[in-house]
């Protein structure tokens, strides 16, 4: 299934004309660490499957569905028989706002399964085998209904996540909204600017909150630190850059935030488990 492998990072070959990739995989064949820009979504239809995101591991059973967010290292193992859905759908096209925001809140990866998502559980389900349908059968707007789809099963999980943290919130239900709708802004935010030099207390005061409050806030909103979300940002941007081999690493470092190199590497190890230079050379293979 994977086409081209280059050192961990995986180009997947989409659809002529199209941003994603479908398959209705029956092979036995275990894939090994590797990683793509693309969302990869997964749904045992027969039998079982394994997948593995860094320290994670998930069991699949028939029918349960996997979300591993972009730019995951991740495996793949599956048993002697079976059938499952590999839905890659790429994501850099859509002017979607929440889209960022719903990749930090699941990363590295989401299981939805009937005994712990009840309430958005068949409704996902549902879009994976319409989804593959779509794809099969290749009709005209074939694409603009699947990704409908897709964002539709995005929007599920994020508001049932969201729904969850502002329970989680002690405050009135419109003020619950609010602080979700503020800490949403900020994220969006930081990806339009992570590069540029963003500290805790500027981005609370922007949102209006104090900064302890707003830390509070933000990993109730998004599951991680205000600090980590930002260096997933730049940790990302500058996967991008070191792929493309036109820059050095301390170019990289510079155009991706950091303010020095051994910053940059101390981070960028943290997060992928490599540093700059041997990612660089996974790459190249």
């Amino acid at each position: 299934m994977i086409e081209n492998l280059s050192g961990l990072h995986e180009t997947v070959n989409y659809r002529q004309n199209t941003q994603m990739r479908l398959y209705n995989n029956n092979e036995a064949e275990n894939y090994p660490p590797h990683w793509h820009t693309p969302f990869e979504l997964i749904m045992p239809t027969s039998s079982t499957y394994r997948v593995v995101c860094g320290a994670n591991e998930y069991h699949l059973n028939t029918g349960d569905i996997i979300i591993i967010c972009p730019g995951i290292i991740h495996e793949l193992f599956a048993p002697p028989e079976g059938t499952r859905i590999i839905f890659q759908p790429a994501v850099s096209g859509l002017s979607v706002r929440e889209t960022d925001l719903i990749a930090s809140i699941l990363s590295p990866a989401a299981l939805i399964t009937p005994e712990n998502n009840p309430d958005i559980y068949e409704p996902i389900r549902e879009q994976m085998i319409q989804i593959r349908d779509e794809y099969l059968a290749g009709k005209p707007y074939m694409e603009a209904s699947i990704y409908s789809r897709f964002l539709d099963i995005l929007v599920r999980v994020g508001r049932n996540y969201t729904e969850s943290a502002q329970r989680s919130i002690d405050a009135t239900a419109s003020k619950q909204r609010e602080y979700v709708e503020k800490i949403t802004t900020v994220c969006n935010y930081v990806g339009e600017h992570f590069a540029e030099d963003l500290s805790l207390e500027d981005v609370a005061e922007l949102a209006g909150f104090s900064k302890y409050h707003f830390t509070r806030l933000f990993r109730q909103v998004t599951n991680v630190s205000f600090y980590k979300f930002l260096s997933q940002k730049r940790i990302a941007y500058a996967k991008e850059l070191l792929i493309s081999g036109n820059y050095s690493i301390m170019e990289v470092a510079y155009l991706s935030g950091f303010s020095s190199h051994g910053a940059f590497t101390r981070m960028f190890k943290q997060v992928t488990g490599q540093a700059p230079n041997e990612f660089r050379k996974m790459y190249d293979g």
